[in-house]
Formats: C-alpha cells, structure tokens, sequence
C-alpha cells in the first residue's frame, strides 16, 4: 500500500512488478523487431540478383525445404487427365503464364509415347515432354508467335498416389536461392550476430566505448595472415586453406600478445586498450610491407580480402562459422551479469564477489575466438562491432543480459543490409560489403556520438 507525505511516495509491490513488466516488455519488442527485421531483409535481398523473383517464391523456395507439402509450388494439371478433365486448367496456365491466347481454342494431343502437343495456327505449337533422365521434369517447347526467351520451360512432376502431377517448375529459383544467395545471406547473419556480440563484450569489459575487433588489433592480426599466405604463400596451414588458416591463427595470436603485454602490468582497461592499439599498427605496418614488396595482382588479391566481404559462402563454411558461434555465445551469455557488475568499477566487482581478472581474460579469449573464425572467412568488416551495441544501449539500456543478444540481432540487420546495397547499388558489379560497412557506419557513429546522452553507457 502506498503512503504520500509532502512529495515521499512509498513505492509498492504492484507497482515495481508493472515497471519491471514494461522493463522487459521493451527489450522482447526489439528482439522481436530485429528479428522480424532479418527475415524481412532476408527475403528481399533472397529474390534480387541476375535472376530476379518474386519476394513469394523466395520465400517459398526456402521453406520448401522444411515443409515440402504446405509450400509446394503451383500445381497445373495431373497427366493422366489431359486430354480430359484437366484439359482446362493446363489451357489456363499458359494462358497466364506466356500469353497464348490460341490456346483456348486448340486441340490437345497426347501421342503413344507420352507426348502432349497443342497445335495453332500456322508454326504455333506447345510440345510437353517428360525428360528420359530426370523422371522428375518435364521440358515445354513452344514454338511461333511468343516471346523466345519463353520457347523452353520445364514443369516439375511429383507422384501422388500413383498419380502424375505436373506443377510449375521451381528448377530456378531453388538454385538461385539454395547455392548462390542463401549460404551469401546466412554467413552475414552469422557475421553480423558474432560481431556484435563480440564487440558488445569488448566494449562491457573494458569499459571503452571505442572497443571493437578491429580497434583492438585483432582484424589487423587476420589481415596480416591473409596477406601472408596471398603475397609471400607462407603459412602454418597448407593447402586450399592456407588464406584461412593465416587468418585464423594471426588474429588468436593477436589476442595472446595483448593478454599477455596486459598481464604484466595487470589485466586493466587501460593497458588491454593500449595493448590493442599497439598491435593493430603493428600488424598494418607489416601488411603495408609485404604489399610493397608484393606482386601487382597479389597486392590487389590482398586489399580485396582486406576490405571484407561475403564472397566466399557456402553451406561447409557456415557449419564452421555456426559451430563457432553455438560453442562461444553460450559462453559469453554466462558471464553477462558479472560484466554489469563491472561497469560499476574493478574495485566495486571485487568486492561483490566478481573475479575481475579471470572473467576480464575468458571473456576476451572467447570473443577472439569468435571474431578469429568470422574474420578468416569474410575479411576485415568493420563497424559492426562497434556500432551495433552502441545503438543497442540507446535502444534498451545497459543491462548486458539483453544488451549481447540485441546487439547481435542488430549486426545481423546491419550487416545483410549492407550487404544488400552492396549488390544493387551498382548491379551487377558486387561492391565489397566491408566498404559499405564503413559508408553506413561512419556517419550513422558521428550521429550517436551528437546524439549521446551521458547517462546510456
């Protein structure tokens, strides 16, 4: 029950349960909204390319894949009905489909080995045929008066209780989808969640609003590995994964340097930054000689994967990336109340029971880990891991236990939506999603940096 006297308000129980109720309602909404967010972008940025489609048959065509029977595509005419009862639905269809009116008024055909013709006038004509290796196509040849680049489709045949069925062919779309933009689009999901995260924690634990992979030196070490193995072919790891093993081991490499140089003096903030820092020009002035030194088309291969991007998914290399993030964010998600505690101070952590040391060294051995895999396969992508948590503690707040994951939601928007610019802007050249990045990420951190209130870190 609250009591008043003069200005004093004795807040009751109710009360504190309805704030802690709107408290976390905010942070749902905006995982929900980010989410909402990946999938919408997802499926946009799915239907754009060479081929386009429909944003549907993206959409379709991805969840065809879980759920073949409820998003199964348009079902045209059973084989056994034509000629007969499916006679008009079959008429229909290329009606819509390619515009031939004739064909409302023609004769369907099936011969004896399984052929149907539609004959028009003069050269017009529709042949369907049932491919002899692929059982489960069927090729449409249409000849005369049409648009040529309609002359040949194939239709898609599925059995069902004994029965042929012909629908649409979904030939198309499921390869542009599932081998050229799919594993493209989940690597800058997985990118964008792991960098993130990744920067949320430096930033939490070193209590540094500049703290970032690539301020800290670690995307420096993986460019220096990559440039190793592109323009000299040195490398621990030989082979197709040469580039990507330099990449890996040169930024963990980073990481040790830094723990290392820190711990003499202490694992502070303040000597971590310093640390970081030093590694990072360190590692560029060693890439800046070996480009000198390089060949002209090395140099150029060097600066490409510098720059960052996501030319180089496929589905094997998002089972690592995946495995990397399943194995780290766990690890992270554990420590994020002990990281709230340290916001408040060294001392303040300690006396409250906080291992400062130990969960300032796990935390920034796990994020490495992390950004060591993401970086060997994408390059140096910057910003995200620096903007993305700064937007997230605007948004909801400092509590790290939802600040981790919204921030890795919002690396994923931010990233795939770059990535997106980066294929259309200037289509069909595919611009580096690093660059973009750094487009999107400067001017949108010099507004935080207007817009910060200094209560929010």
């Amino acid at each position: 029950m609250a009591t008043t006297t003069g200005e004093s308000h004795t807040v009751t129980a109710d009360e504190i349960r309805e704030q802690y109720k709107k408290f976390i309602g905010k942070k749902i909404l905006f995982i929900f909204l980010f989410t909402a967010l990946i999938v919408g972008i997802t499926g946009v940025s799915t239907s754009l390319g060479s081929a386009d489609l429909s944003v549907w048959d993206a959409y379709s065509s991805i969840l065809r894949k879980p759920f073949p029977n409820t998003f199964e595509s348009e079902y045209i005419f059973t084989w056994d009905e034509v000629p007969g009862s499916a006679n008009e639905r079959l008429k229909q269809y290329l009606v819509a489909e390619y515009g031939i009116v004739w064909v409302e008024s023609a004769e369907i055909i099936k011969s004896e080995d399984g052929k149907i013709s539609i004959k028009g006038v003069g050269e017009n004509k529709v042949e369907i045929t049932r491919d002899e290796r692929d059982t489960e196509k069927m090729t449409v040849k249409i000849s005369g008066d049409i648009d040529p680049d309609h002359r040949v489709k194939d239709f898609k045949v599925k059995e069902v209780n004994g029965e042929l069925h012909i629908h649409a062919s979904t030939w198309l779309a499921d390869v542009c989808v599932w081998n050229l933009r799919l594993p493209r689009i989940f690597l800058g999901i997985i990118a964008g969640v792991g960098l993130g995260i990744a920067g949320c924690v430096m930033q939490a634990v070193l209590r540094n609003p500049l703290a970032s992979p690539y301020t800290l030196g670690i995307s420096s070490g993986a460019g220096f590995g990559a440039s190793l193995a592109i323009l000299a072919g040195a490398g621990i790891v030989g082979g197709k994964y040469l580039i990507i093993g330099n990449a890996f081991i040169f930024a963990l490499l980073v990481s040790f340097i830094i723990l290392g140089l820190s711990s003499r003096k202490g694992a502070t903030p303040e000597t971590m930054i310093l640390a970081g820092i030093a590694m990072m020009y360190l590692f560029g002035a060693m890439t800046t000689i070996l480009q000198y030194f390089g060949e002209a088309e090395a140099v150029k291969e060097a600066v490409f994967w510098m720059v960052g991007d996501l030319n180089k998914a496929t589905w094997p290399v998002l089972t690592i990336v995946v495995g990397a993030l399943a194995c780290c964010t766990p690890l992270l998600m554990m420590r994020s109340w002990d990281l709230n505690v340290m916001g408040a101070g060294d001392e303040t952590a300690k006396s409250l029971g906080v291992n400062v040391k130990r969960t300032r060294i796990v935390t920034m051995l796990v994020s490495t880990l992390l950004v060591a895999t993401i970086v060997s396969f994408t390059g140096t992508i910057g910003f995200i891991g620096l903007v993305a948590p700064h937007m997230t503690r605007l948004a909801i707040g400092g509590d790290n236990r939802y600040v981790l994951p919204v921030s890795g939601l919002l690396g994923a928007v931010l990233l795939i939506s770059a990535d997106l610019v980066a294929r259309r802007i200037i289509a069909p050249i595919i611009l580096p999603v690093g660059a973009v990045t750094a487009f999107m990420g400067a001017p949108l951190f010099l507004y935080l940096i207007m817009r910060r209130r200094r209560e929010y870190w």
